[in-house]
């Protein structure tokens, strides 16, 4: 296979302190299977970070044959505007891969700019099927399903046989994703569970961070903060906690999710954005409602309470995600490619 070059541009800050998103899982994956690929960009501040990912389009306009943007629905929308504006002045095909979770929303507040951004898209990519479908409600067409993918390879599966109050979470600290309700949970079950804890992955995004050192320094609270810890330091503390909390408000397909359900952790999630997609009720995790930690703390507490439950669904989780596996989508991306 000749050697084809793909620009990829998106939020690149794991290095800078951020959770690792697609473009970091991604391009490795692309560039294994032959691809010379180029990213942008790494810059914190997002002034600085739109002229990167500008100028590494025209810098690499001859030589590229796609430029790949992975498109959000809040702030960041604009860089993936403004860079798919730019590949189409220069005659470039561009592909979004649509993973904000307030996309159709977003369709609805500038629904020209988003319109005109994915008409002119050669391709459009929905890593979920409830994305897919919403815009497909809204009157768009050609949305592609490509699921978000791991290797599989990389996710030993932990068979528990048996389950303990050990809680862990793993998200960037925003509001969106409501870390204080993974606390209230912890505060509720330590009411039956005195040994219960809860261990906090992932990097400050705004004052949630605070919030929740604050509240938990307040109430004297067993939670342990860790920070930013790289995929495999967080796998390997995962072996050391039995139940995975998600309690994220706004959601598509996290990847965070899918890597916990290959790990073996039994999940409790919010039923918000495409979660109900990726998790069956009661067969491959369980969903509660958004901003209800006494609904969060009455699933933990089910799955405690039948362990054998709680194994069967870790092991049902494992099955799901298996389709998530590289070697499953990399034939799916090479169609979009061909």
């Amino acid at each position: 296979m000749s050697k084809k070059q793909l620009i990829y541009i998106g939020n690149k800050l794991k290095e800078r302190g951020g959770n690792p998103t697609s473009i970091d899982i991604l391009a490795p994956l692309f560039q294994k299977e032959g691809y010379n690929v180029i990213t942008a960009s790494g810059f914190k501040n997002k002034a600085f970070r739109i002229l990167h990912m500008l100028s590494v389009i025209l810098k690499n306009s001859r030589s590229a044959n796609w430029v790949l943007i992975d498109t959000y629905s809040t702030s960041n929308f604009w860089y993936a505007y403004s860079a798919g504006r730019l590949a189409h002045f220069l005659g470039l095909k561009y592909i979004l891969l649509l993973h904000g979770g307030e996309l159709p929303e977003r369709l609805q507040r500038t629904p020209g700019k988003t319109h005109w951004l994915l008409k002119h898209a050669c391709a459009n990519i929905a890593p979920s099927a409830y994305l897919k479908d919403k815009f497909q409600a809204a009157g768009i067409s050609g949305i592609k399903y490509i699921p978000n993918s791991i290797n599989l390879k990389d996710y030993p599966f932990k068979e528990r046989t048996g389950f303990q109050p050990k809680l862990l979470w793993v998200r960037a600290f925003a509001g969106i994703y409501d870390p204080m309700s993974a606390i209230q949970t912890l505060e509720l079950l330590l009411e039956r569970y005195q040994d219960a804890e809860l261990c906090m992955v992932g990097p400050e995004k705004d004052d949630s961070f605070k919030k929740c050192r604050d509240y938990v320094s307040k109430k004297n609270l067993p939670v342990t903060f860790k920070g930013i810890l790289d995929k495999r330091e967080w796998h390997r503390l995962s072996e050391s906690y039995c139940i995975f909390l998600n309690t994220s408000t706004i959601d598509n397909t996290p990847v965070s999710v899918i890597e916990a359900m290959a790990l073996g952790l039994p999940v409790v999630s919010t039923a918000v954005g495409g979660i109900p997609v990726l998790i069956e009720d009661q067969r491959t995790g369980l969903l509660v409602p958004a901003n209800n930690s006494p609904a969060m703390a009455n699933a933990v507490e089910h799955l405690l309470s039948h362990p054998e439950n709680a194994k069967q669904i870790s092991v049902s989780a494992r099955q799901q995600v298996e389709k998530f596996d590289w070697n499953s989508v990399k034939d799916l991306w090479a169609q979009v490619f061909s």
